[in-house]
């Protein structure tokens, strides 16, 4: 790691960061227009590029990545700004599946520290503010490198809500909305219809919009913005379809799913039979209805998309932490669901493609998340679970408190490891070649986990 390198890295971790804060605001504590001061003084980069945006509770990543992928396939280069990340903070800015270099984060990075020190100055003298936040550094960091590379078109993900947050100041081409869930609630809403509405807050006038929300009040809510926004709405359940045929014995080898796909939109009806995903679960064939249809929407607008380009983008792409199957004998399986809605198609995913003898858990969560609801899910599927606390971020719940909570819901074992290190020595001592490892509850420790599954697999004498 070089000091330049090193040095980009700090200043951008040196800002506030809501992603590890302990309380993170919302609502009138958090505004847009220091982000727009941000990228006028930067040229407004976003506006010369072409922006997909997709928000949504859960799904919004896989979808933006299915999209990108799709594009790419299609010749279009095509950049992809997604959070968090799983090791480096250059995954968040893609390029056609390659992430931005030391070197170019390095050289972006110069180019934002005059503008942030003179912001900081200003803020200082005014209203005793704070100048930039790191998602906001991070999202103008994406529009700057995706205009100098150069790229057709970019796939740009919300990081929290739609409304307030600071992709939301792109003029897109579509918009898409993936599902509504309960998540963060404390920042976006205790029901449903509140959470869509905070969602549908990155709806513009005229531009269409594709929906995958079904739950009929959260729809509704969405439909209304739309009206009021003069934005056409392709729905899924109404404008577009499909069937799964879920991949079976997963953990005996790489056995992909497909999808048969169905849309009603433009006066014609169309049909994709045996769309092959590179992404596991009913969950992700939705994602990939709502990307397909997505690229149905693009064509229309002048977009050329060959048929044997999209198939091969959906099929190819791959998605970590998104039921990752990372190992087998035995089988190891990551996953980022973080609240209800996650851990309900991650259990039914596992149900229905994998074969595995017995089952282990280990399982981490972040605070405020609806841990009991989780953990009341998951239990019935596990043999074994293993709970710990990641280390990266200090919002997680103590694995004793966990404890507490499972030994309430199931008499299944559960062992109390305090640190991901000691639950992944757990995991391999407990686990026999025909067994599933299944790793779940939040981003953070699927990113800890997979650290020290790699470390773990390139120091094995096999490896080397």
């Amino acid at each position: 790691m070089s000091d330049a390198y090193q040095a980009a890295l700090s200043f951008l971790y040196g800002r506030i960061d809501y992603e590890r804060a302990l309380a993170m605001p919302y609502g009138s504590e958090l505004k847009l227009d220091r982000m727009r001061e941000l990228l006028v003084r930067l040229g407004n980069p976003q506006d010369r590029l072409p922006i997909v945006h997709v928000a949504g509770t859960k799904g919004k990543g896989s979808t933006s990545a299915m999209i990108a992928a799709a594009l790419s396939a299609a010749g279009y280069t095509t950049g992809l700004y997604t959070s968090p990340h799983l090791d480096r903070l250059e995954e968040r800015f893609m390029i056609d599946g390659r992430a931005c270099t030391a070197d170019e984060l390095v050289r972006l990075t110069d180019q934002l520290r005059p503008v942030v020190a003179e912001m900081d100055r200003e803020a200082c003298l005014t209203n005793g503010d704070t100048g930039p936040t790191y998602f906001e550094l991070t999202t103008a960091l994406a529009w700057l490198h995706f205009v100098e590379r150069g790229i057709d078109v970019a796939v740009a993900e919300v990081g929290l809500g739609g409304r307030l947050d600071s992709t939301n100041v792109c003029r897109p081409r579509l918009t898409i909305i993936t599902s509504i869930s309960f998540d963060h609630m404390k920042q976006l809403g205790n029901t449903l219809e509140a959470i869509a509405r905070e969602k549908a807050g990155i709806v513009k006038p005229g531009v269409p919009v594709i929906s995958g929300v079904t739950a009929e009040r959260p729809r509704r809510e969405i439909e209304l913005v739309c009206q009021q926004s003069d934005a056409p709405r392709v729905q899924l359940g109404r404008d577009f379809d499909f069937a799964y045929h879920p991949a079976r014995r997963v953990d005996e080898g790489p056995i992909w799913p497909t999808i048969d796909f169905v849309s009603h939109t433009a006066g014609r009806e169309q049909y994709r039979r045996g769309v092959a995903l590179g992404l596991l679960g009913s969950h992700q064939a939705a994602n990939a209805a709502l990307a397909l249809a997505s690229l149905d929407q693009l064509a229309l607008q002048g977009w050329s998309l060959p048929e044997t380009a999209i198939r091969r983008g959906l099929a190819e792409v791959r998605w970590p932490a998104r039921v990752e199957v990372v190992g087998r004998r035995p089988t190891l399986v990551l996953d980022a669901a973080h609240n209800v809605a996650s851990i309900a198609a991650l259990v039914q995913t596992l149900r229905e493609s994998f074969s595995a003898r017995e089952r282990l858990l280990v399982f981490a969560t972040t605070q405020e998340k609806q841990v009991a609801q989780m953990l009341a899910l998951l239990l019935p599927d596990f043999d074994r679970v293993i709970l710990t606390r990641y280390q990266n971020n200090p919002r997680g719940v103590p694995p004793e408190e966990l404890a507490a909570l499972a030994r309430g819901i199931s008499e299944v074992p559960v062992q109390v490891c305090a640190d991901p290190s000691a639950a992944w020595q757990a995991a391999r001592e407990q686990a026999g070649e025909e067994d599933l490892v299944c790793v779940t509850g939040s981003f953070f420790i699927a990113a800890e986990m997979r650290a020290l599954w790699t470390g773990d697999r390139l120091a094995s004498p096999a490896a080397r």
